[in-house]
């Protein structure tokens, strides 16, 4: 039956519509606040489950925008290592408490604010780190690992890539290569993992118009609001956001 929770989409539509902005290209890299905003009000792998044919759709049009663009020496290196997060990932999805992976998400998302916002202070100017065989498949595997448990990849990969000073377009296609990649590997697992059920896929369609919308809205942006603002409204609603969801997974 079709989930009809009125909280829950009041976390939903703007966690969706935010996610698809930054997968078109306008604050690339803000990170999915699906998850963790929907995990407040049901059980992570629930929304894992629910998120992941949306951000299917929204991969579709962000590749579409960004398609040729990326740099494939960096894909090559990295894909493989995605590849073994997602099947460690797969081995203990089911197996974990919903508290433990409440409490996961909500420090991955209080380290990748904090990570951010190191990053942000003064004006330094740091040089560009070459490519590495080794720390891309290391970051890259963790990046599989998280995003399967909570599509929650960013931080990792860009632990890797940003010291890398990509150029911004080849950054975000890159980003948006990868994770498009990762995402529709992992619907296999996932699916025999129970994580697609009726239930989830209903709502998943329900949802689903909010992956052009919010590709547009990201396009559209770009040009019309400094990446500043738009920067500040993701980082407070994930500092609430994880606090809540760290509490959580610590006293409930």
């Amino acid at each position: 039956m079709l989930i009809t929770d009125p909280w829950f989409y009041a976390l939903a539509i703007p966690a969706f519509l935010i996610t698809g902005i930054s997968k078109g290209g306008f604050a690339s890299g803000a990170g999915n606040t699906g998850v963790p905003m929907m995990s407040l009000v049901m059980p992570a792998s629930q929304a894992a489950g629910i998120a992941l044919p949306v951000l299917c759709a929204m991969d579709i049009a962000a590749l579409r925008a960004w398609w040729g663009r990326w740099d494939a020496a960096q894909l090559r290196i990295m894909l493989p290592g995605a590849v073994v997060g997602i099947v460690a990932g797969s081995f203990v999805f089911g197996a974990l408490s919903d508290s433990v992976v409440k409490l996961f998400i909500g420090a991955i998302t209080l380290v990748f604010l904090a990570r951010s916002l190191w990053l942000e202070r003064g004006a330094r100017v740091v040089a560009p780190r070459p490519g590495s065989r080794i720390r891309g498949a290391f970051w890259s595997a963790c990046a599989g690992f998280t995003s399967f448990i909570a599509h929650a990849g960013g931080p990792p990969a860009a632990v890797y890539l940003y010291p890398l000073k990509l150029d911004r377009a080849r950054l975000t296609a890159t980003t948006v290569a990868l994770f498009a990649s990762v995402n529709y590997m992992k619907l296999v697992p996932y699916f025999f993992l129970g994580a697609l059920s009726v239930q989830n896929l209903l709502t998943s369609l329900v949802l689903l118009p909010l992956a052009p919308i919010g590709i547009r809205m990201g396009v559209w942006l770009q040009g019309r609001m400094s990446d500043r603002v738009f920067y500040r409204i993701i980082y407070l609603l994930l500092a609430v956001t994880g606090v809540e969801l760290v509490y959580e997974g610590l006293f409930r």
